[in-house]
């Protein structure tokens, strides 16, 4: 039954998923326009985007480091706050050189707070004994749908692109600075795991094996992701011609969509289960990638980004959750799962950008769409297995 603090807990922990999607949305629709301001070729775009994830994996593996040692608590209400400074001074950067800089200081803080807010989001999930894991990723397409209508808001009004960048995370280190020490401390977030005092005094050990098919899954979903996340203004541009506000609605759409499908996706998952749930998601997100290659104008586009965000809601934090469940090992396995989230940010970044300066930004997501539908076939990997007998 969960306590009062518990339920504190559980409300800190939307506040981070919601400051790390306002944060996250609000670079990546004004990718487009840090194209123009520095004159980027597609190649030296796919550069710049290629260096967040590659950083993000070294933040997320240190993140997995210092929350076994000191709790994710800390390491999530510093990196959050950096992430926050990144983006605003990313909006004022005139200088190719600080470009580069702050996207790597941007990718280190990314994923030290992915891993660590999932870790607190795990540790809710634990306490309240039930699925509500995807209810902190439906908070993290509030902030990020939030992020996107910033940007057409202030593309319309034709606000300054440095406080288009800085309004939106401005408010995200308000939020974070407020919230976040409510979150759990280290003693609380693993009340409920191990066994006794051997299991604080000693390591644990993680297989790969059980993770391996959450780790593949995480890739696959996140190579799509990135073709939506990195490339859909590009594409809403060049491929159908759009401009001022309707850039970045395709983003704007899918994350509406994404968070749709997730605010009940918690109760999907305690009906049907986890791995049923995961394929219809694939199947789902296949189809809209397959319908942004063919789209032959702006609102068929726009449906199919709507599509992927409704396949794609549910795999990410099914995969924690699953991860999740190993117990003492939680936090090595969640961090390794993220860093997965990277991989597959980093693939999609450097096919979807190379098919994109090489073909066309069409061609482009074909790979994206046939990734994402491999996850059908990793979906029984998300079932946990049995409850082992009680010992006396």
């Amino acid at each position: 039954m969960p306590t009062p603090r518990d339920r504190q807990a559980r409300v800190a922990t939307w506040a981070a998923f919601f400051v790390q999607g306002l944060c996250l949305a609000t670079l990546l629709t004004h990718v487009i326009d840090l194209q123009h301001r520095f004159g980027l070729s597609d190649g030296d775009l796919t550069l710049v985007l290629l260096l967040v994830p590659v950083i993000a994996g070294v933040g997320s593996a240190v993140a997995g480091l210092l929350a076994g040692r000191y709790g994710s608590a800390p390491v999530l209400r510093i990196s959050q706050v950096g992430v926050c400074a990144a983006v605003v001074l990313s909006g004022w950067n005139e200088q190719l050189a600080g470009l580069y800089a702050l996207s790597a200081v941007f990718g280190l803080f990314l994923g030290a707070v992915d891993a660590a807010m999932n870790m607190q989001a795990v540790a809710v999930e634990r306490r309240y004994g039930m699925s509500v894991l995807t209810g902190f990723h439906a908070v993290w397409s509030v902030g990020s749908m939030l992020g996107a209508g910033f940007n057409s808001a202030f593309s319309a009004l034709g606000v300054e692109l440095g406080w288009s960048f800085s309004v939106p995370a401005l408010i995200g280190a308000v939020v974070s600075v407020v919230m976040l020490p409510r979150l759990y401390g280290r003693d609380e977030e693993r009340a409920d795991v191990g066994s006794g005092e051997r299991a604080a005094r000693v390591a644990p050990r993680v297989p790969w094996r059980p993770i391996i098919p959450l780790c593949l899954a995480m890739a696959f979903l996140y190579v799509g992701d990135a073709a939506v996340s990195n490339y859909g203004t590009v594409y809403m541009e060049k491929a159908l011609a759009a401009s001022g506000w309707l850039v970045p609605f395709a983003y704007l759409v899918y994350q509406a969509t994404m968070l749709l499908a997730r605010v009940p996706g918690d109760l999907a998952v305690r009906r049907y289960g986890p791995a049923p749930v995961v394929r219809a998601g694939a199947v789902i997100a296949a189809v809209g990638t397959l319908g942004v290659v063919v789209a032959p104008g702006v609102v068929v586009a726009v449906v199919s980004f709507g599509l992927i965000g409704v396949g794609l809601s549910v795999i990410a934090p099914q995969s924690f959750s699953a991860a999740g469940r190993l117990g003492a090992g939680a936090e090595t396995a969640i961090a390794r799962v993220n860093l997965f989230n990277y991989v597959g940010f980093l693939v999609g970044a450097a096919v979807v950008g190379t098919l994109n300066d090489v073909v066309s930004v069409r061609v482009a997501f074909v790979p994206a769409a046939v990734l994402v539908a491999l996850i059908v076939f990793l979906a029984r990997g998300f079932q946990p297995d049995p409850e082992p007998a009680a010992r006396p």
